[in-house]
């Protein structure tokens, strides 16, 4: 019997709940294979700052500042400003610097301008993070504006349409250019990529330098050296300890591509990660995802340990091997499907460390690669990362949450029977099939949506899992008990969709994230393009009411197959209009009820996770014989670790 686990670790500030989560049968796994996790986990783990100093230019300086003034001997703890640094850090600490992860609005922090230049003053000068003859005077006049003024740089990404969203996110992606620069320059590169383009700009930020444009490449030798060196070398660590050969080659390849910073290679190095396929360990590490670019072309850095839980990937697994079917049965343009679906690879995983852009909030499911060439000719991965859902489903018992928003006791209990089950489902069919599924039109750029393309990416995602849940396959192929499962699922959706997502949005303010936009998108159009749904009011709260769920699937249907028409045109103007109309506004007195109904809970809208430590056990001899797993470090405990063991940049 397994040993019960506490997954709520007591850890709570501002929105944020902190998590854990288990290693399920690692101690099942070889010594070999717990020491190839061990070394790609610090590969991962040396990649933090790197994320850092990619959200935001002074979020570096800006922590190193907070965690001296923090860990001072001298400091009172009992004040309320020290208590107010600590909240601000905690959340700095979180969002991998000074903006929120999911709302990217700057924090404001609750201590005065006054105590922390007293405070930072009162530091030992060696402890404060001084350029070379800087004083810590001249340090605080730095950064004094970027953490008070909250006119100053107050977006990591805007995408307000119509701004030039280059110059007014704080992202460090950019500097001294305009968004109709960064898109020429990146356009005139497009040019010559042949069929077969690279990532262009993926792994660089573009800077002017006498009038002129230069990429500086994140390379070892290049920019973020000193922490790609430590990863480079926990890489080759871990090349001692592969399963196989191929997974050598994914490291070679990777390294190779982390040394020369050439685009080519890290393609080479993508298509090698598809291919290998065998072996219970995987990774990603790397310039993977561009939802921090307002452009969607550079990418941050993010690292990711897993092994393969092999009772649970029998499901995904289930799902790749029909991927053929579900293509050829969707409801989108068949000129618009792949005829042929390669190397669709799905596994349920348990993470074993997190880093760098999933770390601590991170993703349930990813499908990687991202470049649309190297789906349509290799294929792609796909995980699920069952450790994660599990402790966000755990956290989440008897919270009253679905009690307080589900519409009635028969809906209500049929999310109780179904929820999790059909969540898993949609993640599958999310990661699994739905990115890798469609294709663009013979010479239509995959940037073409700019920056609406993320959401219109993981609408398109989204609808296809939304699609398929709801078809008889399911339940043929052994996946979900019945025909009426799917509707716990619909309306959990849509409930989030038009109603209990905006408890992660701050008055007044409008949807910012392409996941949250997404979801907003499909369950506004769909409310509005037919009588499947709609909003009703109770006992002065508002609820979702599904009327006809089969109607419903229709309209998913309709949506899907022009959300894919857009992907597949690269149909700019479509995509702008169908998420500004419905993925964007805010109702602001709906928002006002929501918010009010959730304070009433006592909950946290985001939640993240605290990585278990990983410890090596030694004989006499010093040699390894076993890494132990501890799961006793605290949140700040955690942070201020990583800063001291995996800090290279400051």
């Amino acid at each position: 019997m397994m040993e019960p686990f506490d997954y709520l670790t007591g850890e709570r500030f501002a929105d944020v709940q902190m998590l854990r989560y288990r290693l399920d049968g690692f101690e099942r796994l070889s010594l070999r294979q717990r020491m190839y996790i061990y070394c790609l986990a610090k590969a991962t783990l040396y990649g933090r700052d790197i994320t850092f100093d990619q959200f935001g230019r002074y979020g570096l300086r800006v922590r190193k500042v907070l965690e001296a003034v923090y860990t001072d001997p001298s400091a009172d703890r009992q004040s309320e400003h020290f208590k107010a640094l600590e909240v601000y850090l905690k959340r700095i600490w979180f969002s991998n610097g000074l903006y929120h992860h999911y709302g990217s609005d700057k924090f404001v922090p609750g201590f005065s301008p006054a105590y922390l230049h007293d405070a930072m003053l009162g530091v030992a000068p060696e402890r404060l993070p001084l350029s070379d003859g800087q004083t810590a005077e001249q340090l605080w006049n730095e950064l004094e504006r970027i953490i008070f003024d909250p006119t100053f740089m107050p977006r990591r990404v805007n995408k307000v349409d119509g701004d030039d969203l280059v110059k007014t996110s704080a992202c460090n992606y950019y500097d001294g250019v305009s968004q109709q620069e960064v898109e020429d320059f990146y356009a005139r590169m497009k040019t010559a990529g042949g069929e077969c383009p690279p990532s262009y700009g993926l792994n660089s930020r573009l800077v002017k330098r006498d009038g002129q444009l230069v990429e500086l490449v994140w390379r070892v030798g290049g920019l973020y050296d000193k922490p790609l060196r430590q990863i480079v070398c926990w890489l080759e660590k871990a090349r001692n300890y592969c399963e196989n050969k191929g997974q050598q080659k994914v490291i070679d390849r990777l390294v190779a591509f982390y040394r020369s910073g050439n685009l080519t290679d890290f393609d080479d190095y993508s298509v090698e990660w598809v291919k290998t396929t065998e072996g219970q360990v995987d990774f990603i590490n790397g310039f993977i995802e561009v939802y921090g670019d307002p452009l969607g072309l550079k990418a941050s850095w993010e690292g990711i340990v897993e092994y393969k839980d092999i009772e649970a990937t029998k499901r995904a697994q289930t799902i790749s091997r029909n991927a053929q079917w579900f293509e050829d049965h969707s409801p989108v343009d068949p000129r618009f499907r792949k005829k042929q679906v390669r190397g669709v690879v799905a596994n349920v995983v348990c993470a074993a460390m997190l880093g760098g852009d999933e770390y601590p909030s991170t993703a349930i499911g990813i499908n990687l690669p991202n470049a649309d060439w190297i789906r349509a000719r290799h294929g792609s991965k796909s995980v699920t990362i069952g450790n994660l859902t599990e402790a966000y489903s755990q956290a989440a018992r008897g919270n009253g949450f679905d009690r307080e928003f589900v519409v009635d006791k028969e809906t209500l209990r049929m999310i109780e029977r179904y929820g999790q089950v059909c969540d898993n489902i949609h993640t599958d069919l999310h990661e699994c099939l739905g990115h890798g599924s469609g294709q663009l039109l013979p010479g239509v750029d995959s940037d073409a949506l700019k920056a609406y393309g993320n959401t219109i990416e993981e609408a398109r995602a989204d609808l296809f899992g939304l699609y398929y849940i709801a078809d008889k396959k399911m339940v043929d192929l052994g996946l979900l008990p019945d025909d009426e499962a799917w509707k716990a699922h619909y309306y959990s959706y849509m409930m989030n969709g038009l109603l209990t997502q905006l408890v992660r949005i701050e008055p007044g303010r409008n949807i910012e994230e392409a996941h949250m936009r997404n979801r907003s998108l499909i369950a506004h159009w769909c409310m509005d393009n037919g009588d499947a749904m709609r909003l009703s009011l109770c006992k002065g709260k508002t609820y979702v009411e599904i009327t006809d769920y089969v109607a419903l699937r229709q309209l998913v249907a309709r949506l899907l197959s022009e959300v894919q028409r857009i992907k597949s045109e690269g149909d700019f103007e479509a995509a702008r209009l169908l998420v500004e109309r419905y993925g964007i506004g805010v109702d602001r007195s709906l928002h006002e009820e929501v918010l009010a109904r959730y304070r009433h809970l006592g909950l946290a809208p985001y939640k993240g996770f605290i990585n278990p430590m990983l410890i090596p056990v030694t004989d006499d001899k010093g040699r390894v014989t076993d890494i132990r797993v501890d799961y006793s470090e605290g949140y700040a405990q955690q942070m201020l670790r990583y800063s001291e063991e995996y800090g290279t940049l400051i």
